[in-house]
C-alpha cells in the first residue's frame, strides 16, 4: 500500500522537480518507508512506499522493467504468486519478490488485458516507452483511489485530492455534488468530487494517456459476472461454494511480511472475518491474532459484549478502545481534513480511532468487513426488493410467507417498515419530494432533478440490479472512501475479504432465497460461520456495526455547530437563512451534521462558491 503522484506537461515544457516532490510530500503518511521519482522531459511520476511485501529495497518505486516500462503503483495483488508461476512457465525471470514486478511482467505479456488476471486492489500509472503512452488502472470496486485534473496545460493525478489542489489558486465547490449531499445525503454516485474540475477514475476502469497528442480516454474493463451455474445450486452446495471462496479470499489477504490484525465491531461481518482469519493465522504461529474494537459510550450502541464473545471463542488478542466526547471533539477538524470531502455522519470517527490504535500496536495490515452487507443483502432496505423478486418468481403465497418471517428474525422489520421501504424505494418522485421537504431551506434555484434517485428507484424492481447499483454507485464507494482515507492517514493497509471479486461474484450469483431466508439477512454467511462463531453472534436479530454515540457526540458540539453553520459562506449562498434559522431546531442530527461538515470543510480547504 502506497501513494502515487504524476504530472504531465501537455505543452511539452520541462517538468519542475519541485512540483512533483511537493505533491508527493503531501501524502507522506501513505508511504513513510520510502520515496522515489521518475522524470522524463515533460512528465514525472512520484511514489511513497508503505512496505508490506518484500521489505527490501527491491520494492523501491517507481519501478523499472527491462528498460521498457516504469510504474508507480498503490495496492496489493493478492494472487501475485499464482500469476508469477504462470509467467515463469512463459520464460519470465524476476529480480524481486514484489507484486509490483508481477504487474510489469503481466503488462509485458498481456498488455492492457493484464488487469483481468489480478485479484486485489490497485491504482497505478505505467509508462510504456515503446508506445509512448501512460496506462492507468483502478481496481474493480475502487478500493484504491485515483484522482485526476487538468489545469494550466497540465494533467495531474494522485492518490489524494490535496495533491491536485496544490495547483489551484482558488478552490471552488462543485455545486452539483454539494446540493446532492445537502438535500439527499448521497455521495460517491458518479466520478465527480466536491471540488470543481477534480475527478475520480471510476472503479473497473482503465485510462490511457497518449503522450503523442496529449489525448486520453477511459474505458470499463470489468462488470460483475453473474454465474448461472451458481444460481441454480441448492442451499447446501451454495453454502459450501461461498465458504470455499470466502476462506480463499481471507487466506490471500493474510499474505504479508508485516503484522496483520483485524477490525472487530462485534457484528456478523467483522466477526466472520476475525474468526476465519484467526483459524488460518493460528496454524502458522503461537501468537494470538490481534483484533481491535471501538466501544461506544452509549449503551444502545455498545457492541463490546459481542466483540468479547468472538474474541474468547476464537482466541483473539482483543484490544478495546472507548472514545469519549473530548476525544471526538479533538479530532473533528483532523478527520474532515483526512476525508478531503464531506461525509454522511460521525460514525466513521470510530473507524478512525481503530486505525489510530492499529498504528500504536504496529499492525500495518488490518482486515475489515466492508462489503458484507452490499454483497449478501444485509440491509433492511433489501427486504422489499427481495420480496418483489419472490412474488415474480414464486407467487403471492410464497411472498406473504417470507414477509411473515421478517419481524420474527429481524427486530426492525414489521409490515409497516416493509411497506415504507417499498414505497420509498419504488417511488423516486415521492422520495425526492421528501428530501426536498426536509431541506426546504435550500433556495429553489439550486434544486435539481436528482436523476440518480430515479436510477436507484428503477433498480429497486430487480434485486440484482439494486445490488449492482449500490456496489458501484452509492453504498460501497462511500464505505471504501472512508476506509482508505482513515487507514492510510495512519499508514495502515486495510484488506477487505468480502470484496474479493470472485467471492463477490459468488454472493451476487447465489439464489436470493439463500441470502434472505425466513427473514434472516445474510443467511448464506450465517450458515458458513455457524460452527466457528458463538450462536448469539451468528443469529443476532439486530445490526449496528462500529456504531458511534452520535447523539451524545453531536449534542456536545451543538452550539459550535450552529455558529459555524450560520457563518459559512457556502451555506449562506445556497440557503434561505431566515427559513433555516426558524426550522433549525427541528432538523435531524444528520442534516445538521451535513451543514456543519460543509462549514468546517469550507474553512479547512478554503473553498469558495461561485454565485
Amino acid at each position: 500500500m502506497c501513494g502515487i503522484s504524476g504530472i504531465i506537461n501537455k505543452n511539452n515544457e520541462t517538468i519542475d522537480i519541485k512540483n512533483i516532490k511537493k505533491i508527493n510530500d503531501l501524502i507522506k503518511h501513505r508511504g513513510p518507508d520510502d520515496e522515489g521519482f521518475y522524470l522524463e522531459k515533460n512528465f514525472a511520476f512520484g511514489h511513497r512506499r508503505l512496505s508490506i511485501l518484500d521489505l527490501s529495497s527491491d520494492g523501491h518505486q517507481p519501478m523499472h522493467y527491462q528498460n521498457k516500462y516504469v510504474i508507480t503503483y498503490n495496492g496489493e495483488i493478492y494472487n501475485y504468486l499464482e500469476i508469477k508461476e504462470e509467467l515463469l512457465a512463459f520464460g519470465y525471470e524476476f529480480n524481486s519478490h514484489t507484486d509490483t514486478e508481477i504487474i510489469l511482467a503481466s503488462y509485458d505479456k498481456w498488455g492492457e488485458k493484464c488487469v483481468d488476471k489480478f485479484n486485489g486492489m490497485w491504482a497505478f500509472a505505467l509508462y510504456d516507452k515503446e508506445k509512448n503512452k501512460i496506462f492507468c488502472s483502478r481496481d474493480r470496486f475502487g478500493i484504491k483511489p485515483f484522482y485526476y485534473t487538468e489545469i494550466d496545460g497540465k494533467f495531474v493525478f494522485g492518490s489524494e485530492i490535496k495533491q491536485l489542489l496544490d495547483f489551484y489558486e482558488n478552490k471552488v465547490v462543485n455545486q452539483n455534488i454539494l446540493i446532492d449531499y445537502l438535500v439527499t445525503g448521497m455521495i460517491e454516485h458518479n466520478n465527480e468530487t466536491f471540488f470543481k474540475n477534480i475527478y475520480k477514475l471510476e472503479q473497473s476502469h482503465n485510462l490511457v494517456y497518449n503522450l503523442e497528442n496529449n489525448q486520453y480516454k477511459s474505458y470499463r474493463y470489468y462488470d460483475i459476472y453473474f454465474d448461472k451455474e451458481a444460481s441454480n445450486l441448492n442451499c447446501t452446495d451454495s453454502v459450501l461454494k461461498y465458504k470455499d471462496q470466502f476462506l480463499r479470499s481471507i487466506s490471500f489477504r493474510l499474505r504479508s511480511d508485516v503484522k496483520v490484525g483485524t477490525c472487530l465491531s462485534g457484528g456478523l461481518d467483522s466477526s466472520s472475518v476475525a474468526a476465519c482469519a484467526a483459524n488460518i493465522y493460528n496454524r502458522n504461529t503461537v501468537n494470538k491474532f490481534t483484533a481491535i474494537h471501538a466501544k461506544s459510550i452509549e449503551k444502545s450502541s455498545d457492541e463490546s459484549y459481542y466483540a468479547k464473545r468472538v474474541a474468547e471463542h476464537s482466541n483473539l488478542d482483543l484490544n478495546i478502545i472507548e472514545p469519549e466526547v473530548d476525544d471526538f471533539k479533538k479530532i473533528i477538524d483532523e478527520v474532515i481534513y483526512t476525508q478531503e470531502e464531506p461525509f454522511g455522519g460521525p460514525s466513521i470517527f470510530m473507524q478512525y480511532f481503530v486505525m489510530k490504535k492499529a498504528k500504536e500496536l504496529n499492525c500495518k495490515v488490518m482486515l475489515d468487513g466492508q462489503g458484507g452487507d452490499e454483497t449478501l443483502l444485509g440491509y433492511e432496505k433489501y427486504y422489499p426488493a427481495a420480496y418483489l423478486d419472490i412474488l415474480k418468481k414464486d407467487g403471492l403465497f410464497k411472498a406473504i410467507k417470507m414477509i411473515r418471517y421478517s419481524n420474527k428474525n429481524n427486530f426492525k422489520m414489521s409490515f409497516k417498515w416493509i411497506l415504507k421501504y417499498t414505497i420509498g424505494g419504488l417511488l423516486g418522485r415521492l422520495r425526492k419530494f421528501e428530501y426536498k421537504r426536509k431541506t426546504s431551506f435550500i433556495k429553489k434555484k439550486y434544486l435539481k432533478e436528482f436523476s440518480f434517485i430515479d436510477k436507484l428507484s428503477k433498480s429497486f424492481l430487480q434485486i440484482n440490479e439494486l445490488q449492482r447499483y449500490e456496489i458501484y454507485h452509492t453504498n460501497l464507494p462511500v464505505l471504501l472512501r472512508y476506509e482508505d482515507k482513515n487507514s492510510m492517514r495512519h499508514s495502515i493497509e486495510t484488506r477487505l475479504p468480502f470484496i474479493d471479486y470472485k467471492t463477490l461474484e459468488t454472493a451476487f450469483s447465489t439464489n436470493m432465497e439463500y441470502k434472505i431466508n425466513d427473514g434472516w439477512t445474510k443467511y448464506l454467511l450465517r450458515k458458513v460461520v455457524d460452527d466457528i462463531l458463538p450462536e448469539d453472534v451468528v443469529w443476532r436479530k439486530n445490526k449496528l456495526g462500529f456504531a458511534a454515540p452520535e447523539k451524545t457526540w453531536l449534542e456536545s458540539i451543538d452550539a459550535d455547530m450552529k455558529e459555524k453553520i450560520f457563518s459559512s459562506n457556502i451555506i449562506k449562498t445556497v440557503s434561505n437563512l431566515n427559513k433555516l434559522s426558524i426550522n433549525y431546531n427541528k432538523l435531524s442530527y444528520r442534516i445538521k451534521w451535513r451543514l456543519y461538515n460543509i462549514a468546517v470543510w469550507e474553512n479547512i480547504y478554503d473553498v469558495k462558491i461561485k454565485t
